[in-house]
């Protein structure tokens, strides 16, 4: 792929056939091709493309930064919080106090969705701001330019921006199986010491070897998944079809069908399907498919009592 940039430089992108990434690329910049044949697109300034979470990821592996207006609730955060990162819980618990037109309940998948993007987008104006602050402190060192501690925050933004993703949709997770009163444990030791990201219906249950292992389940929860969808297999090895929830759009054909053979069962906000081949829809889950597959856990409980 060759794309202009808007100041006339040209990016060229160059990933394996079929590939995942070839695949985002394509949903990305809205193009589909034939075999044997190119495709050209131009973008006008006015074109209507809604950049959401998973669109604006693909772009940030790309190195491409996307300016977002300020959220209406920007000011009561730092009203709260001053110009400091808070803890991710308290940033996430804020995001779902303050945005208004969700229902966890009755739309667990868009709810999801909407409350990722807007911490996302909290986050990103106050680490603007906090960065700027210090950048503008400057770097020196005995009256000298102190190289190792710029690279040393540098490094640490980036850090921060990875982990507190994953932490903080694990907290949104939390809040939509909270919404629907499932029963589950979080971060729950299994066999060797391995841990799982939510357990159902909870720890002491799959330690009980006579509770049924077809009345047991697990989520693990990744933002992307790359090849380290790999690690959820050895999470948790009473349960025979793991669930994997993620933000990742169009992953591989050839990685999804891998999926399939090890037995993981990928879980999408419904929003994100349409970024997968028709094919890979079919065996896709949305949120709420995945909470009734837990909530049939309660039934089966129950006829067991």
């Amino acid at each position: 792929m060759i794309a202009k940039e808007k100041d006339d430089s040209l990016m060229v992108l160059l990933s394996p056939v079929g590939s995942t990434i070839a695949q985002q690329l394509l949903w990305l910049f809205g193009l589909d091709l034939f075999e044997g044949k190119s495709v050209a697109r131009r973008l006008e300034r006015d074109d209507a493309m809604e950049l959401g979470l998973a669109a604006r990821s693909v772009l940030s592996d790309l190195g491409i930064e996307v300016e977002e207006p300020e959220p209406d609730t920007f000011a009561r955060l730092i009203d709260r919080f001053g110009r400091r990162l808070p803890e991710t819980v308290q940033l996430s618990a804020f995001t779902r106090e303050t945005l208004a037109g969700v229902d966890p309940q009755a739309d667990p998948d868009g709810t999801l969705i909407a409350w990722m993007e807007h911490e996302e987008a909290l986050f990103r104006h106050l680490e603007r701001k906090i960065v700027s602050d210090r950048l503008a402190e400057g770097f020196t060192e005995a009256g000298t330019a102190d190289v190792d501690g710029f690279l040393s925050f540098s490094l640490s933004v980036q850090n921060r921006r990875k982990s507190r993703a994953g932490l903080a949709f694990g907290h949104h997770v939390e809040a939509i199986l909270q919404a629907h009163e499932i029963s589950y444990t979080r971060e729950a030791t299994t066999e060797k010491r391995n841990a799982a990201d939510f357990l159902f219906p909870g720890e002491d249950e799959y330690a009980d070897r006579s509770y049924p292992d077809d009345q047991l389940a697990m989520l693990a929860v990744k933002t992307s998944c790359k090849d380290r969808w790999r690690q959820v297999l050895a999470e948790a090895d009473r349960i025979r079809t793991k669930h994997l929830l993620t933000l990742e759009p169009a992953i591989s054909r050839i990685q999804t069908a891998e999926m399939q053979g090890q037995g993981l069962q990928l879980v999408l906000p419904t929003t994100l399907h349409n970024t997968y081949h028709a094919d890979q829809r079919e065996w896709l889950l949305g949120v709420g498919d995945f909470l009734r597959v837990v909530g049939d856990l309660k039934g089966r409980q129950r006829l067991l009592i």
